[in-house]
């Protein structure tokens, strides 16, 4: 595994060195010496900062930008995109924050990359700012884009209130999760991150510094959420608080029917006393993960699977604090009852609601500690209609995944509400009340198994438009243009209407490549 990683570590950096050199070596249809002397100074074309602006999450996709800009201000932003807009063949410019896109959606070749964390050392402690209204009914979160969402749950925290809606992992720009979605198991009950902002500043692909929000330039605000950074740059979000809970329910249900577990999951969602409901596979795929387990029912864990070749687990969280602590023992009981799991495979802990929400950066300490986290991850995320996740389980999970027995990481399945989600804002979803996220969270140890991953994706692809599942990708990237007018389809008009309005000139995240 070792010399895998090293083998890997280094063809990537000759990729990326060559894409440098190619990139040099290729005319440039404008100068550093024709930037304005304010900007000028804030470009940056040094080697080790263009290659680490050539790749991202995923290390799948190197693109090496022309220069790579830090502002100081989000004026800096506004003046880089306008001098990009005046020059006869503009520039591109790919906002990145923490760059855990998949497929190099935060990069761009022979253009600029804007550094957003460059943000945060000249926000003068105002990067996060807790408010309440005026008449004091509710409160708020002014947020820079550049944020993280751990330091966001922080500062909250100190206030005893929370945002509603998470990701699973919290070391991940606002700016980023906003131009997404932004899904976790709460989204079912407060729907995706972006059903909780209240307003938004902008900075469109003309330059233009927008304030808006569903009432106030309401276009701009329901465009740039989920708009995978087409016509904005957020510089600014406001998000809704509520009273945070201290201490968490954590619990896992174990099924062998996939019917029953996706019947419990729908049940569970479709009233709003559990606070977060996702849904993963277990394989019969050694090493099993069972650390969640205690250690004496672990062997009795890994005979259910071995039997069953998939077992499905439901993961439930209930929230409570000092004044539910009383009944927490009860609302867990209801919330279970009646529910199908196989029984006695019921296991609970109970932890800080800080350390549930952050739970994934503990299984990121562990990797890098073993040099798995800075590798190739190709994923696929889908949302998958309701009436066909059934079909999807036998064609997919079973079908093809079980039976090809190349899984490593994490393969999540669990429903969301579609009345959660705004429908005029740009992020797309299935045409069902209730969906699925699916996501397949594969990390490669090498590039051979790059190849499988991605190869198996494109058949879990294929097997769906073969058997009419209308599924849509989240977090997507590799598609032609013709592939991303099918995968908004109704709403591309929207889309393609909302982009010549905010940025005309193509200039923003050209590496989704939705337009050519």
């Amino acid at each position: 595994m070792a010399r895998n990683n090293f083998m890997l570590s280094k063809a990537m950096s000759l990729l990326c060195l060559l894409g440098m050199v190619l990139t040099q070596a290729q005319p440039q249809p404008w100068s550093l010496s024709q930037v304005p002397k304010e900007l000028a100074s804030k470009l940056t074309r040094n080697p080790q900062t263009l290659s680490q602006a050539s790749t991202d999450y995923g290390h799948i996709v190197h693109e090496t930008p022309y220069a790579v800009f830090e502002p100081s201000s989000v004026s800096d932003i506004s003046d880089l995109i306008k001098f990009s807009n005046s020059l006869p063949t503009p520039f591109p410019i790919a906002a990145r924050g923490q760059a855990h896109s998949l497929h190099g959606q935060a990069m761009t070749r022979d253009g600029v990359v804007l550094n957003m964390t460059q943000l945060n050392g000249f926000r003068n402690g105002s990067g996060i700012i807790i408010m309440s209204s005026q008449l004091g009914n509710y409160y708020y979160a002014d947020v820079g884009g550049e944020q993280l969402w751990i330091d966001v749950l922080h500062a909250t925290l100190q206030r005893g209130l929370t945002p509603l809606s998470w990701t699973d992992y919290l070391y991940l720009t606002v700016g980023g999760t906003l131009s997404n979605a932004g899904i976790s198991g709460q989204a079912f009950r407060f729907g995706p991150q972006i059903s909780n902002v209240l307003e938004l500043d902008v900075v469109t692909g003309k330059g233009d510094l927008v304030t808006c929000s569903a009432e106030n330039n309401s276009e701009a605000f329901f465009a740039v959420l989920g708009g995978l950074g087409q016509f904005g740059v957020i510089t600014r979000a406001r998000i809704s608080l509520a009273p945070a809970p201290t201490r968490v329910k954590w619990i896992h249900l174990l099924y062998n029917d996939f019917s029953a577990f996706s019947r419990d999951q729908e049940h569970l969602i479709s009233f709003t006393t559990a606070d977060y409901v996702e849904g993963m596979l277990l394989l019969n795929q050694p090493p099993l993960d069972l650390s969640f387990y205690p250690v004496p029912d672990q062997p009795r864990i890994t005979s259910l699977v071995t039997q069953y070749g998939i077992t499905y687990i439901l993961e439930l969280v209930k929230y409570y604090d000092n004044n539910s602590q009383s009944r927490i023992n009860e609302d867990v009981a209801n919330l279970v009852k009646g529910l199908k799991f196989v029984p006695t495979f019921m296991f609970e802990k109970d932890v800080s609601y800080e350390e549930f929400l952050n739970r994934v950066h503990g299984e990121e300490l562990v990797l890098r500690s073993k040099g798995l986290w800075d590798v190739p991850h190709p994923w696929l995320n889908l949302f998958v209609p309701r009436s066909r996740i059934l079909d999807f389980n036998e064609g997919v999970f079973k079908g093809i995944i079980l039976k090809q027995n190349i899984t490593t990481g994490i393969a999540l399945v669990y429903p969301m509400n579609r009345n959660k989600w705004d429908d005029s804002m740009s992020a797309d979803t299935p045409d069902e009340d209730v969906f699925y996220a699916v996501s397949l969270l594969h990390a490669a140890s090498s590039f051979d198994l790059v190849k499988k991953f991605e190869a198996q994706n494109q058949q879990i692809l294929k097997f769906c438009k073969d058997t009419g599942i209308n599924i849509k990708e989240y977090l997507t990237g590799n598609k032609t243009h013709q592939e991303w007018v099918e995968h908004f389809g109704p709403k591309w008009k929207l889309f393609e209407d909302r982009k010549d309005e905010f940025d005309p000139k193509r200039i923003l995240s050209p590496g989704q490549e939705i337009f050519p």
